[in-house]
């Protein structure tokens, strides 16, 4: 028996042998569609799963180093800054992940948008032509964003709440007698001089890992407030991740 696959001619000759029939019914292409838009669905889920995941452990890393940090004078303010640091590589391991998820998403958006809310609710769609972007995609996949983007709009989602803590529980290790290993009783630090001189790191002075700190923050608010060209699945008010 011959079991191979053949395809339809559009030149209304024999069909070619060696290649798999296209749908050529209106329910042949819904069926094609439905199964598609699974199969996107599923890959955006498992890329989204894995954002999650590098999230979560960025989140127990902020804990595990706040309790260690915190919870005795011996800790060095030094687990706050390596914290930071721990947690900019996480960024960017997320970053590099969310852009090959806003990949599958896109796909997933433009299918829901203008092909399953026609059908619960048709209105006037002023992009017809919606399946082109759909088909260039799948015939010449490439990233969407770039990797500042992706950090970006990462970092104002989850990671400046993280920040923000290792900041907070640094300034307090710092400028709180209590948490250092002098052993004073004082609830506030006496003067500047202190504060300068417990954020020193080995043999670096404390007052250049202040100004590093507040340049590496400042790089951090600026990326958390700045808007950038999002399209239009992030519009104010849309669900968005």
């Amino acid at each position: 028996m011959d079991t191979e696959l053949t395809a339809s001619n559009p030149t209304g000759g024999p069909p070619e042998r060696g290649r798999p029939s296209l749908p050529a019914t209106s329910a042949e292409i819904t069926n094609t569609l439905t199964h598609y838009y699974r199969g996107e669905l599923a890959r955006m889920t498992s890329w989204r799963d894995r954002i999650d995941r590098t999230s979560n452990w960025a989140i127990t890393v902020v804990a595990a180093l706040l309790s260690v940090s915190l919870s005795t004078p011996a800790s060095h303010h030094g687990v706050l800054l390596f914290g930071m640091m721990l947690i900019s590589l996480l960024l960017m391991i997320e970053a590099r992940r969310y852009r090959f998820f806003d990949v599958y998403r896109s796909r997933v958006r433009q299918l829901e948008r203008h092909y399953f809310a026609q059908i619960l609710a048709p209105q006037t769609d002023p992009t017809a032509d919606w399946a082109s972007p759909i088909a260039a995609s799948l015939r010449a996949p490439r990233l969407l964003l770039s990797y500042a983007e992706a950090a970006q709009r990462r970092l104002r989602r989850n990671y400046c709440w993280m920040y923000a803590i290792l900041l907070l529980a640094w300034i307090l290790k710092i400028s709180t007698p209590r948490l250092q290993t002098d052993g004073l009783t004082q609830e506030q630090a006496h003067s500047w001089g202190y504060i300068v001189d417990n954020a020193a790191l080995g043999p670096m002075p404390g007052f250049i890992v202040i100004i590093l700190v507040a340049a590496f923050y400042t790089a951090i608010l600026y990326g958390t407030l700045r808007r950038g060209p999002d399209d239009g699945d992030f519009v104010h008010g849309e669900a968005h991740v």
